[in-house]
C-alpha cells in the first residue's frame, strides 16, 4: 500500500490550493479515504473524509465550507480543495485507509503553508 500527497505550497491569506493524494496497492474504489492535519506543536487532527464512492462525505468545523474533498475511483486518487485559506490552515496535510485488515496507512504528507 503506498499512498503518496502532492501540490502543497505557500498561498497567501485567502487564497486557494488543490492536494492530492495517489493511491497504490490495494482495491481504492472499496475505501473510505480521509485528510488529516498536524499543525506545529499540535496534535494530528482529521481534516475530510470521503466515503468509497463519494456520495458521502464530513468535514471539520474548522474547513467546512471552504474544504471540499472528492475522489476520482478510476484515477486511484482522492482530493482536497482548499479555498479561502487562513494562515492556521498552515500544517503537514496527510492522506489516510483503514483497510479490513486493520491496518491503517499514512502519506508521507504535504507541507501548506498560508502567509502574507
Amino acid at each position: 500500500v503506498q499512498l503518496v500527497e502532492s501540490g502543497g505550497g505557500l498561498v497567501q491569506p485567502g487564497g486557494s490550493l488543490r492536494i492530492s493524494c495517489a493511491a497504490s496497492g490495494f482495491t481504492f474504489s472499496l475505501y473510505t479515504m480521509s485528510w488529516h492535519r498536524q499543525a506545529p506543536r499540535k496534535e494530528r487532527e482529521v481534516v475530510a473524509v470521503i466515503s468509497s464512492g463519494g456520495g458521502s462525505t464530513n468535514y471539520a468545523d474548522s474547513v467546512k465550507g471552504r474544504f471540499t474533498i472528492s475522489r476520482d475511483n478510476a484515477k486511484n486518487t482522492v482530493y482536497l480543495q482548499m479555498n479561502s485559506l487562513k494562515p492556521e490552515d498552515t500544517a503537514v496535510y496527510y492522506c489516510n485507509t483503514r483497510l479490513l485488515t486493520g491496518y491503517e496507512y499514512w502519506g508521507q504528507g504535504t507541507q501548506v503553508t498560508v502567509s502574507s
